[in-house]
C-alpha cells in the first residue's frame, strides 16, 4: 500500500474536503495539507479506499459495525420502512410500530429490570438525556438538590456540551469552558498507566474507593448519579482490575444515588455478552446505548431506564426533552433487523466461546515484541501498550508520538488500528473469522516492527 495518488478522483474528493468539509476531531490545517483517505466501499470486515487499497477494519468503523459490512438484510429493512413510513415523530401522543417493537426487543436483551427506552440519534444525545432525566427523577422525588453526577477521568461520554462535560477528557474540556456545573470526576482504574507500585488488585480497590470519597466530599444529598463505561473505550480500552467492579457495587449499595452504565461501546455483544454490565455482573439503573444497536448502518442511540426510575418519572408529569428523530422509524427497523441477526446467527455466543478467546490468545503473542509493555483485552476489544522499557512501563517522550507513528504504518499496510496516546487499540466487527484474526495480528506485528525501526533511526 502506498500514499501515492493515482486516481484523479481521489484528488477531486480531497479538494472538496479542503474547501467544504469540517471533519470531527481534526486539526484542519494538518488535514488540509495531507488530505483525507477516501473510503469508497466495504464488505465483511474489509474496507477499500479510492486508490483500490484493501484495509482490514480493526475498529469496526468507530466501534459500531457488529454484523459486518454489506449485510443486505439491513439494507432491505431500511428500504421497506422508507416505502411504508419514512418518518414520523414520536411527540404529541403518537408512535409507530417499529419504535414500539424495538423498545420491546431491547427490553428482552438488557439486564433484568431495564424495560423502558428513550430513543435518541446518538450516544452523545443518550447521555444528554441521562443528565436531564436523572435530575428530573430526583426532582420528582422531592430532592431537586441532588444534581451532581460523578464521572471518571479519561472516560468518554460523547462530544455534546453535556456529553463532553461528563467525559473526563481534559483536551475536550479546554475548548468550550467545560465541564458545565454539577459534574465532577474521579480517577480512572488504569493500572498499567497509573497503578505505580500497587498490585492490580490493590489499585482496583483504591480506584473504586475514590467514588466513596467523592460522594462524601460532595455530600450524598447532592449526588444524583455515578456514570461509567464498563470498559473505557476511547480512553484506551481501560479494563479495570478484577477487584474494581465488586468494590464499586459495594459502595453503590451504601448510598442513595443512581448508577448509569454507558454501554455505547460495550453494548450489543462487544464483550462476548450482550452488555458489558452482563459481563461484570453490574445492575445499572440506566444504560446509554448506540453504535452496535444498528451496526452503524444508520444513526441511533438511546437511554434504557429501569423500572425503579420509570415508576417515579411516570408520576412526574411532562419530561420536557426530546429530539425530532427520537425513535426514527427507519433507524428502528434497521435496529430490529440487526438484533434479529445477532440473535439468530448466535453472533454474541460465537464471540464469547470461539472468536474472542482466539483473538485474545493471538493478541497476547505480541507481548514478546520489544515495543510492547502489555496486551489486554476482553471479547472483541484489545489494547497494546507501546513502551520504551517493559520492566518499568516507561514511555517514549510524548513529542515522539510513537502511537501515531504506528497508526500511520498500520494504515499504510492495510490495517485500521487506533492510537490513544501510545496505546494501540482494536475493536473489529463481531463477525471477524479466525483467518481474519490471523491477518489482523500478522499485520499488527509488521507495523510494530516498522514503528520500532523508525524510532530507532
Amino acid at each position: 500500500m502506498t500514499n501515492q495518488i493515482n486516481n484523479p478522483q481521489t484528488r477531486q474528493w480531497q479538494e472538496m474536503s479542503q474547501r467544504h468539509h469540517l471533519a470531527p476531531f481534526s486539526d484542519y490545517k494538518q488535514l488540509h495539507e495531507k488530505g483525507p483517505r477516501i473510503i469508497t466501499k466495504a464488505k465483511g470486515v474489509h474496507l477499500w479506499d479510492s486508490e483500490g487499497n484493501k484495509i482490514l477494519d480493526g475498529m469496526a468503523g468507530l466501534w459500531c459495525i457488529a454484523v459486518g459490512y454489506g449485510r443486505e438484510e439491513l439494507v432491505e429493512a431500511a428500504s421497506r420502512q422508507m416505502r411504508e413510513l419514512p418518518f414520523y415523530n414520536t411527540f404529541f401522543q403518537t408512535a409507530h410500530p417499529p419504535v414500539l417493537e424495538l423498545a420491546k426487543t431491547i427490553a428482552e436483551i438488557t439486564p433484568p429490570g431495564l424495560n423502558h427506552v428513550f430513543f435518541t440519534g446518538s450516544g452523545s444525545e443518550g447521555n444528554d438525556t441521562m443528565l436531564r432525566l436523572v435530575r428530573h427523577y430526583w426532582a420528582c422525588k422531592g430532592q431537586p438538590e441532588k444534581k451532581v453526577v460523578i464521572a471518571r477521568v479519561n472516560g468518554y461520554h460523547g462530544s455534546t456540551v453535556a456529553g463532553a462535560s461528563l467525559g473526563g477528557m481534559k483536551y475536550m474540556h479546554e475548548q468550550g469552558d467545560l465541564p458545565i456545573p454539577g459534574i465532577v470526576h474521579i480517577p480512572q482504574p488504569y493500572w498499567f498507566g497509573e497503578g505505580g507500585d500497587m498490585s492490580p488488585e490493590e489499585f482496583g480497590i483504591w480506584a473504586a474507593d475514590q467514588l466513596e470519597k467523592k460522594i462524601l466530599e460532595v455530600g450524598e444529598d447532592k449526588v444524583a448519579a455515578f456514570i461509567a463505561e464498563p470498559i473505557q473505550g476511547a480512553g484506551g480500552v481501560i479494563i479495570p482490575p478484577d477487584s474494581y467492579w465488586p468494590r464499586i457495587r459495594e459502595i453503590l449499595a451504601k448510598y442513595d444515588i443512581l448508577f448509569v452504565a454507558d454501554e455505547v461501546i460495550c453494548g450489543f455483544g462487544r464483550t462476548g455478552e450482550w452488555f458489558g454490565s452482563d459481563y461484570y455482573g453490574n445492575r445499572p439503573d440506566l444504560m446509554t446505548i448506540a453504535k452496535g444497536l444498528t451496526s452503524g448502518y444508520v444513526p441511533m442511540g438511546g437511554l434504557v431506564v429501569s423500572d425503579k426510575v420509570f415508576e417515579v418519572i411516570n408520576e412526574g408529569g411532562d419530561f420536557n426533552h426530546g429530539f425530532t428523530y427520537s425513535g426514527h422509524p427507519v433507524a428502528a427497523a434497521v435496529a430490529l433487523e440487526n438484533i434479529r441477526i445477532l440473535r439468530e446467527e448466535k453472533i454474541v455466543e460465537r464471540v464469547r466461546t470461539e472468536t474472542a478467546p482466539y483473538l485474545q490468545a493471538r493478541l497476547r503473542e505480541l507481548t514478546d515484541h520489544p515495543l510492547v509493555g502489555e496486551v489486554r483485552g476482553v471479547g472483541m476489544l484489545g489494547a497494546i501498550e507501546l513502551v520504551k522499557d517493559k520492566a518499568t512501563r516507561k514511555r517514549y517522550p510524548e513529542e515522539l508520538a510513537v502511537g501515531m507513528i504506528c497508526r500511520g504504518h498500520c494504515f499504510d499496510n492495510g490495517l485500521v488500528m487506533r492510537a490513544v496516546g501510545d496505546t494501540m487499540i482494536i475493536a473489529p466487527p463481531l463477525v471477524i473469522t479466525r483467518e481474519e484474526i490471523d491477518e489482523l495480528v500478522t499485520k499488527a506485528r509488521l507495523c510494530l516492527d516498522l514503528t520500532l525501526r523508525e524510532i530507532q533511526g
